[in-house]
């Protein structure tokens, strides 16, 4: 009688089962309502299709299959390279619970350690008020100097007038983006990347999706005021909550900080 192959599941079998699942739905939660989320379960069906000719010992399909995978990775390198800086940065500034790991803690220093946000909020519903648009970044961890360097230098000490005066309507700066880094205005009038998201609702305009786009590619918070509503909107993790109350947005922020 032909000798029967039972497969052995060790417990090292089923950790990295868990390990590769928690990877990919890691990885799935970045590329999910982006343009990428087609060519990921695209390479994710070709893995699978792969692991499974190998297991059933069909040699040349394997083979062919495994060519096709290994060339491709280099091309994958360039089609994933905003979900892999992502991915990064996701990795190098919060654990997978979504708090800031212990290592970030202690490279902190006493100055970026105290973030002042109430000037910020001030701002943003006085000019709500009038309806005036913009768009304001409260840099954490992640270096921002390369879009700063997109506007005009600042650095000056924070202050609601002085963001307000920046946004006001007839400001030769009110285009484009404040950056706030340890206490101060950086620089104004920067460019920000925008979101790649197709499923964001048709009335979220370009501060909305520059808001998106950059705690995407970083892990600042955005608050974009809407010069359509006068509603006030805050980005963290490549995610916007809209028309938020003043109460709204300190305790969010004051959350985000702890």
């Amino acid at each position: 009688m032909p000798q029967l192959l039972f497969i052995q599941l060790r417990f090292i079998d089923v950790l990295d089962i868990l390990l590769v699942a928690i990877l990919f739905y890691q990885l799935y939660k970045i590329v999910k309502g982006t343009v990428a989320i087609n060519i990921f379960i695209g390479v994710l069906a070709i893995y699978l299709l792969w692991e499974l000719v190998d297991a059933m010992k069909m040699k040349q399909l394997s083979k062919i299959i495994g060519q096709f995978i290994n060339v491709g990775v280099i091309a994958l390198v360039i089609v994933f390279q905003q979900e892999i800086r992502k991915f990064l940065i996701y990795l190098g500034t919060k654990s997978f619970s979504g708090r800031t790991v212990l290592f970030n803690r202690l490279l902190k220093t006493p100055e970026t350690d105290k973030k002042e946000v109430r000037p910020v909020i001030q701002a943003a519903y006085n000019l709500a008020k009038t309806k005036t648009g913009a768009l304001i970044v409260l840099a954490n961890q992640s270096d921002l100097s390369f879009y700063e360097s997109t506007g005009d230098k600042i650095d000056a000490a924070l202050s609601a007038r002085l963001l307000e005066n920046i946004f006001f309507k007839n400001s030769p700066l009110h285009d484009g983006a404040a950056i706030i880094e340890n206490n101060k205005i950086k620089a104004a009038r920067c460019v920000l990347p925008v979101t790649e998201q197709d499923d964001l609702p048709a009335q979220y305009g370009m501060r909305h999706r520059a808001a998106i786009g950059i705690t995407e590619s970083s892990d600042c918070l955005a608050i974009s005021v809407s010069e359509e509503t006068g509603k006030v909107s805050l980005a963290k993790g490549g995610k916007i909550f809209s028309d938020l109350t003043r109460e709204e947005m300190e305790k969010m922020m004051d959350e985000f900080y702890k």
